[in-house]
């Protein structure tokens, strides 16, 4: 059984189980994170597709961790100006793992 699930401006294919990195969250380590945006489900009645979301399906999932990705460098250069500016960015994710999914 497998999931299509919107958060973040992404979707994901989740099945039971996974462990995937989503865009932060406002929630704790440790806690419980419902997702309700559910474009498809997959399961032993077949693919079920919503229009937009499937009616009354959610994936719940449990929050690993919080935490920033790896920093990524930028340069901003202007010729003939001596103008040269280096900026990093880390963008911070939240590790999930996929409880259950309820059609």
């Amino acid at each position: 059984m497998y999931a299509i699930i919107e958060t973040g401006g992404k979707q994901y294919k989740v099945s039971e189980g996974d462990i995937i990195f989503v865009e932060k969250l406002e929630a704790e380590e440790g806690s419980e994170y419902t997702f309700d945006k559910v474009l498809a489900v997959s399961g032993n009645d077949g693919l079920v597709v919503g229009t937009p979301t499937v009616a009354g399906a959610t994936v719940t999932a449990n929050v690993v961790k919080n935490g920033l990705g790896k920093k990524i460098y930028v340069m901003k250069y202007k010729p003939k100006k001596n103008e040269k500016k280096k900026i990093g960015h880390r963008q911070p994710y939240t590790k999930v793992q996929i409880g259950s999914i309820k059609a």
